[in-house]
């Protein structure tokens, strides 16, 4: 990513005054609050984060530039991830290639994964989904650069959450069939996550040398469309909220608010953290303190004279709606960014558990799963048995 003044990312007037009227809507009756019966409930990653040997952090944890044996490695881990426990998500991969300053010439190959979950029986075409994201490659230089902030912990932080409301959407989805309610209209949500890659330049931030992956994401699902009369026009249109996760890890974050349009979702994040910190669920930083300073601001107070180049840009200049979620304090990064101490030791343990805590709140409140989700006790005991699971590992690039 990179921190840079954004001048002529104008949408079409039309569709912005259609996103502020359905986000005026949404941030009204979107979804029921979770309870703080629910919030103290969640299941926490436990040893899974251990940055030597945890099932879901450590894999992510090495050199991965795309193209690579490690860039690989760890598309194997995540799409193993979904295949040994999460069977119920659909996974596809998509491809790209393209050349880079660094390349000599040759074609570099990008892959995408996007694991998805939509209502039963619900056409592709009817569903819009929470789009969870962010990139699991990582830098060209320095060498053997491993990128724990940039971006494995968000990786693994969208692993927990997903894992920790998939139960929940069974049973939601199991009781509105039996109720006759499945396929009821406004009651198509479904939720995906995607595995970006290619963000990283190899030289020096362009247009043309980052964002590989989701330059190509972006143009491939604008271009499909569903088929006549579906309630959304591509899987571009289907995207309801494109979440992007970045240099999360370090301790005491400072998340802003870029999108008017969007504040609304960054203010229920906002409010959900201030809840968790009430019930002394955050295991990080002071309790008073909060990661989201602009909590008390309108829409109308959002600062709009800089944006940050990252994943989201193909997808906000096609009209997608942006929650930028990236530790940028005072428009700076976390001192280790793009340093060799952005590794493993450098990152704040409970910060990452507690981001993966919010999330999972953020993905329930917004799936509406209010009732559904299990109990402490038994969100405990199938975390720990999910933990100690030894994963069958298949190749399939």
């Amino acid at each position: 990513m990179l921190p840079q003044l954004h001048r002529g990312l104008l949408r079409p007037l039309l569709s912005t005054y259609l996103s502020l009227f359905y986000l005026l809507i949404a941030s009204g009756t979107a979804y029921e609050s979770v309870s703080d019966k629910t919030l103290q409930s969640l299941p926490r990653p436990g040893d899974d984060f251990n940055i030597h040997n945890g099932a879901l952090l450590a894999p992510i944890l090495v050199p991965r530039v795309s193209g690579t044996a490690g860039s690989t490695a760890v598309l194997n881990h995540l799409a193993d991830f979904f295949r040994t426990s999460l069977p119920e998500w659909t996974l596809q991969f998509q491809n790209s290639t393209s050349k880079t300053p660094v390349s000599k010439g040759k074609e570099v190959p990008f892959v995408n994964l996007i694991a998805s979950r939509d209502p039963p029986g619900a056409p592709a075409g009817d569903v819009g989904r929470l789009t969870l994201v962010a990139h699991y490659d990582s830098k060209y230089e320095p060498e053997g650069f491993i990128g724990a902030i940039d971006s494995a912990a968000p990786c693994a932080i969208m692993l927990h959450a997903v894992r920790s409301i998939d139960a929940a959407l069974t049973k939601k989805w199991e009781d509105m069939r039996v109720k006759g309610e499945l396929n009821l209209l406004e009651e198509q949500q479904g939720i995906q996550v995607i595995f970006m890659d290619g963000e990283e330049s190899f030289k020096e931030w362009t247009a043309t040398d980052s964002l590989y992956g989701a330059r190509a994401l972006a143009e491939q699902w604008d271009a499909e469309v569903h088929p006549a009369m579906s309630v959304y026009r591509s899987p571009l249109d289907s995207i309801s909220l494109f979440v992007l996760l970045d240099l999360l890890g370090a301790k005491d974050p400072t998340i802003q608010s870029f999108f008017p349009t969007t504040h609304w979702a960054y203010k229920k994040l906002a409010r959900l953290e201030r809840r968790l910190r009430e019930l002394k669920q955050f295991r990080s930083s002071d309790p008073g303190r909060s990661w989201f300073p602009h909590l008390s601001k309108s829409e109308h107070e959002i600062p709009m004279y800089m944006r940050i180049e990252d994943d989201h840009i193909p997808f906000m200049r096609r009209g997608v709606e942006i929650l930028h979620i990236i530790d940028a304090g005072n428009f700076g990064f976390p001192k280790v960014w793009h340093k060799m101490e952005d590794n493993g030791e450098h990152l704040d343990v409970d910060t990452v558990e507690d981001w993966s805590v919010l999330l999972t709140a953020f993905a329930a409140e917004w799936m509406e799963l209010e009732g559904f989700m299990s109990s402490g006790s038994d969100s405990a005991s199938q975390n720990n048995k999910r933990s100690t699971d030894s994963w069958a590992k298949t190749e399939f690039l």
